[in-house]
């Protein structure tokens, strides 16, 4: 089986790319960037390529790929505010790149990596899949835009898809990237001795993820949940000042917490 994997590089991706050879899969790695610390396999073929441009549909012209797994997008919430035409060029305009070569060179299924951004502040709680979307971000806007164009595309195509929306990704990497989130930057301020800094009072909550559960949600959902949209979440919220506290027990630290005013288009709760 023939999985292209667009984002392979980034930190979903990489754990991602990983798997999917653990199960014996032909490894198609397509992003802006190719970077060094990905498997070196003779099952993963690497192309430089950006997702928005030309190039992509040589690509899958060359390698008639089997499946799909849609994970290269501008993560970044705060900077999505700084550059929003970057962000729907990338999420939105790359999105019906990757969707137009699916169609066009007979791919099977495409799995997307969508998140709970889409959901902004929703009033029920857990939220389930079937809850109305309003996110409160550009980087949310993106991912909600994306998702519809997903869906138009397989009426219009009949193109297999499942959508996956993931709460709040953690896990050993190299470096910090755009999707880092607040676990992250806890570690890592702690390491440095610094306060860790809690936009807003430190009550909302979050979900976090495995970043190895999500990698094998992804593979799985090559051959199941067709046309259908799934949170990838633990179930389980915990508050970001529940969160600084277990992490100062578990490394014996006793760091400051510093409060800042909440960021805007930051959901006060996921999941």
């Amino acid at each position: 089986m023939k999985v292209l994997v667009t984002g392979g590089p980034g930190f979903i991706g990489r754990h991602t790319v990983s798997h999917l050879l653990e199960q014996d899969c032909q490894v198609i790695v397509v992003d802006q960037r190719k970077d060094p610390k990905l498997p070196e396999d003779k099952s993963v073929t690497y192309y430089e390529t950006d997702i928005v441009s030309e190039d992509l549909e040589q690509i899958f012209a060359v390698e008639q790929p089997d499946y799909c797994i849609h994970l290269a997008a501008h993560v970044s919430v705060p900077r999505s505010y700084e550059n929003p035409h970057l962000d729907a060029e990338i999420n939105i305009m790359g999105t019906i790149n990757v969707l137009r070569a699916c169609v066009r060179y007979k791919v099977r299924k495409i799995v997307f990596s969508s998140s709970a951004a889409v959901y902004g502040n929703p009033d029920i709680y857990p939220i389930e899949e079937q809850c109305a979307l309003d996110p409160q971000s550009f980087y949310g806007m993106s991912k909600y835009v994306a998702e519809s164009y997903i869906r138009s595309f397989s009426t219009q195509y009949n193109l297999d898809y499942t959508i996956l929306r993931y709460a709040n990704v953690y896990g050993i990497r190299e470096h910090r990237t755009g999707e880092d989130g607040v676990m992250t930057a806890f570690i890592e301020r702690m390491a440095g001795g610094m306060p860790m800094i809690i936009y807003g009072d430190g009550r909302q909550t979050r979900d976090f993820v495995y970043v190895r559960d999500v990698a094998v949600a992804n593979a799985l959902a090559l051959s199941v949940g067709s046309y259908q949209t799934f949170n990838i979440s633990s179930g389980v919220g915990l508050s970001l000042l529940e969160l600084s506290g277990r992490l100062q027990e578990l490394y014996e630290k006793t760091n400051s917490v510093q409060f800042m005013p909440q960021k805007p288009g930051i959901s006060i709760v996921a999941f």
